[in-house]
C-alpha cells in the first residue's frame, strides 16, 4: 500500500510540510486544476450555501485557504488557522473572536476532524451562534469501507477506536483523527446531546462512497476525467451508502 500511495501521489503536492501554508495555498490550484475533484467541491459547496439561513448575521467560513467556498455565498468571512492568500482572518476555531449570538452560519469542509479539542470548538459555535443559525460541514465519514481507504490509502490519523475526543495537536493540519466527526455525532452521539444541549442535530447524511476516491483527492491523482462525474454519480446511486460513505453532509441548529 506504501508504494501504491508513492504511485498515485500527486506530483505538486508530494513531500511537501503539511503545516506549511504554501501546501495550502497549493491545494487551492490542485482543486481548481482538477476537473473531477472541482465538481466535488462544486456540489459540497452548493450543499454549504443551501444551509445558511437567512436574515441577520455573519457567515464564518473555517478552513477557507485551500477552497473557494466565497464564490458560493455573499459575505463570507473567510479564516484560516495561518495567513493564507485571499483570506480576511487568521483565526482558531476553538477561541472565536465573535460575541455572542454574532453568527447566522459557521460552515467548514475537511476541517472538524483537525481541531484537537472539538469540545471547545462546538462551545463556541454554540455561544456565537444566533438562535436559528447553523453549522454547515462536510467531513470525513466512518463507514466499513471508509475504513480501508483511511488505514490503507490516506495520509492523515484515522482512529474510530479512540476513547478521547481530543489529540496532541502537533500541528494545524499534521495532527487530526479523520473519525472525530463519526466519533462526535454518530458512535458518541448522546455525549454530544448532553454536553451541547444549545445544538440540534439536525442532519447527518454519509455520502461519496466512489467519487471522491476516483477524483484522488488534493493529495493524490486523478483517477477519472472530469467528464465523467455524473455517470460516476449513477454507479454511487446504486452503492450501498451507509457501508460504503466516505463524507458526510453535516447540519448542527442553534436552539
Amino acid at each position: 500500500m506504501k508504494l501504491l500511495r508513492q504511485l498515485l501521489a500527486h506530483p505538486m503536492t508530494h513531500g511537501l510540510d503539511l503545516d506549511d501554508p504554501r501546501t495550502t495555498a497549493l491545494r487551492k490550484q490542485i482543486i481548481q486544476g482538477k476537473p473531477f475533484l472541482r465538481k466535488i467541491y462544486e456540489d459540497w459547496y452548493g450543499w454549504l450555501a443551501a444551509q445558511v439561513p437567512a436574515g441577520e448575521g455573519g457567515i464564518l467560513e473555517l478552513g477557507s485557504g485551500g477552497g473557494f467556498f466565497s464564490d458560493f455565498a455573499r459575505g463570507v468571512i473567510t479564516s484560516d488557522i495561518f495567513t493564507v492568500p485571499g483570506i480576511q482572518c487568521v483565526l482558531d476555531g476553538q477561541q472565536l473572536p465573535f460575541d455572542d449570538g454574532a453568527l447566522k452560519a459557521i460552515v467548514m469542509t475537511n476541517v472538524l476532524h483537525h481541531v484537537p479539542n472539538v469540545r471547545r470548538f462546538f462551545g463556541e459555535a454554540q455561544r456565537c451562534l444566533r438562535p436559528g443559525g447553523v453549522v454547515a460541514m462536510i467531513e470525513p465519514w466512518v463507514t466499513p469501507f471508509s475504513r480501508i481507504i483511511y488505514t490503507k490509502l490516506h495520509h492523515e490519523p484515522f482512529e474510530p477506536e479512540a476513547t478521547a475526543w481530543e489529540f496532541p495537536s502537533s500541528g494545524p493540519l499534521s495532527s487530526a483523527n479523520d473519525a472525530l466527526p463519526w466519533i462526535c455525532l454518530s458512535r458518541d452521539r448522546g455525549v454530544f446531546e448532553r454536553e451541547f444541549a444549545g445544538l440540534a442535530v439536525e442532519r447527518v447524511e454519509p455520502i461519496l462512497p466512489l467519487r471522491y476516491l476516483c477524483s484522488g483527492g488534493v493529495a493524490m491523482r486523478s483517477l477519472l476525467p472530469g467528464w465523467t462525474y455524473r455517470p460516476m454519480g449513477w454507479i454511487e446511486n446504486a452503492w450501498p451508502i451507509n457501508r460504503g460513505a466516505m463524507f458526510a453532509r453535516l447540519l448542527l441548529r442553534r436552539r
